[in-house]
């Protein structure tokens, strides 16, 4: 009679644990988006690659010249898409930052956008200088930041300087702040999977 009682209580609370795991399981809903170790992990990766492209395009001395890429004629950035919007918008620029970005990021199969982060008066603006499209939940940002002097000269499309220097340049879209120092902008890069 013992022996059955037992064997009767272990079959109830095994059937106890079994509905309380069904009932668990069916309360958490695991898609394909929902935040796991695999996904944290390559928007780190994801994290990583970015700061590496801006830090490399820095010590290449790539990130003054795609801020000053300047057409000072037509006041806009050279063969920028004419969406009128002030960027590129799918492809990169035809300089040496541009290639980087098409480089690392376009043969992975990452999306990303660029923006300029600058001060202006006493507000933060920025400039979309390169469009991929809206970003999603999971996506990344690093930045890296540059100062623009008065002196630094405008290239030209082909990626040579030209004598137009920032302070003679006109309807360059980031502003003058002062002497000397022309303005500080924080090149942004925003990536994410597609």
């Amino acid at each position: 009679m013992r022996g059955q009682a037992h064997t009767l209580e272990a079959i109830v609370a095994s059937l106890v644990l079994l509905t309380g795991l069904i009932f668990a399981l069916q309360m958490t809903a695991v898609t394909p988006l929902s935040a796991s170790t695999s996904s944290q992990h390559i928007e780190n990766q994801q994290q990583s690659v970015s700061e590496g492209v801006l830090a490399t395009a820095a010590e290449r001395a790539a990130l003054k010249p795609a801020l000053l890429y300047w057409n000072n004629s037509s006041q806009k950035y050279h063969n920028e898409s004419g969406t009128g919007l002030g960027k590129y918008a799918s492809t990169p620029p035809n300089n040496t930052f541009g290639t980087m970005l098409e480089r690392v990021f376009d043969e992975r199969g990452i999306a990303y956008n660029v923006y300029f982060r600058y001060r202006d008066g006493g507000s933060q603006s920025r400039i979309i200088y390169l469009y991929n499209g809206r970003p999603s939940d999971n996506a990344v940002a690093a930045s890296y930041t540059v100062t623009l002097m008065d002196g630094d000269h405008l290239y030209d499309s082909d990626g040579t300087q030209n004598e137009t220097t920032l302070s003679e340049a006109t309807g360059f879209p980031i502003p003058d702040r002062g002497a000397n120092v022309y303005n500080t902008v924080r090149v942004e890069v925003v990536s994410w999977r597609i």
